[in-house]
C-alpha cells in the first residue's frame, strides 16, 4: 500500500451518501466494504475518500476499517502502522471530548493508498467482518456509554500512540490493530461483551510486543 501525499479536500456528509451509515448501524459492515471497494478501481485512493464514504460522523466505522487495514498483510508496508496509529489517536481524542463530527488534518486526508492494495486488504477483511456480523449483538450497553467507555478509550489512546514505534517490531502493529478493531466492532454494534474482551486483550499487547521484538 504505497502511501503518498496528494491533493484532496474532505467533503462532509458522507454518511448521507451512504444511506445513513453511522455508528450503531450494526449489520451493515459488509455493505461498508462493498462501498469502499467501489473506490479500488482507481490507481490511488486518498484517506479522505475513505472517510467520505464512511461518513464524518462514523467514528467507529472509520476506526474499524483503518485498524483492519493495519491488521491485514498491508501492515508490512512501511508507514501503514504509524499512519493508522495517528488516525486512531485523533479519533479517540475527539470521542473523549464529545465531538459529533470527526476531523483529520489535511496532511493525513491527502495521504494515498494504492487502489490494488486497498482491494486486497478489503478482500482480506471480508471473512472477519462476516463473522462479526453473525455473532455480535447488543449486550452490556453500559460498557459502550460514558463513563465506563472512557476506560477502553484511554487504553486505546495509549496503544495508538505507541503504534508508530511498532514499525520496527514485526507483527506488533498488526496485533495492536486487531485488538483496537475488536473494540471498534463492539462499539459500532453496541456489543459490550466484545468491548470487554478487547479491554482484556489490551493488557496483553505489551507482552506480545516484547515477545515478538525483544525476547531472546
Amino acid at each position: 500500500m504505497d502511501i503518498r501525499r496528494a491533493g484532496h479536500s474532505c467533503r462532509a456528509g458522507g454518511a448521507e451518501r451512504m444511506g445513513g451509515m453511522s455508528d450503531g448501524d450494526g449489520g451493515q459492515l459488509t455493505e461498508v466494504l462493498d462501498q469502499l471497494e467501489e473506490l479500488t478501481d482507481r490507481d490511488e485512493v486518498a484517506i479522505g475518500d475513505i472517510v467520505d464514504k464512511l461518513g464524518t460522523q462514523s467514528f467507529a466505522s472509520v476506526m474499524l476499517i483503518f485498524t483492519l487495514i493495519s491488521a491485514s498483510p498491508a501492515s508490512a508496508i512501511p508507514g501503514v502502522t504509524a499512519t493508522v496509529g495517528i488516525i486512531v489517536a485523533m479519533l479517540v481524542i475527539q470521542l473523549m471530548i464529545g465531538k459529533r463530527s470527526l476531523w483529520l488534518p489535511g496532511i493525513l486526508m491527502r495521504r494515498r493508498l494504492a487502489g490494488r492494495r486497498l482491494k486486497t486488504a478489503i478482500g482480506w477483511m471480508r471473512r472477519p467482518v462476516g463473522l462479526a456480523e453473525r455473532v455480535l449483538k447488543r449486550r452490556l450497553p453500559a460498557l459502550v456509554h460514558r463513563p465506563l467507555l472512557l476506560l477502553p478509550l484511554t487504553l486505546i489512546l495509549c496503544l495508538a500512540l505507541m503504534m508508530p514505534l511498532m514499525e520496527v517490531v514485526p507483527a506488533s502493529g498488526s496485533i495492536a490493530s486487531a485488538v483496537i478493531a475488536l473494540f471498534a466492532a463492539g462499539y459500532l454494534m453496541r456489543d459490550g461483551v466484545l468491548v470487554l474482551i478487547a479491554l482484556c486483550l489490551m493488557a496483553a499487547v505489551p507482552v506480545a510486543v516484547w515477545q515478538f521484538g525483544f525476547s531472546g
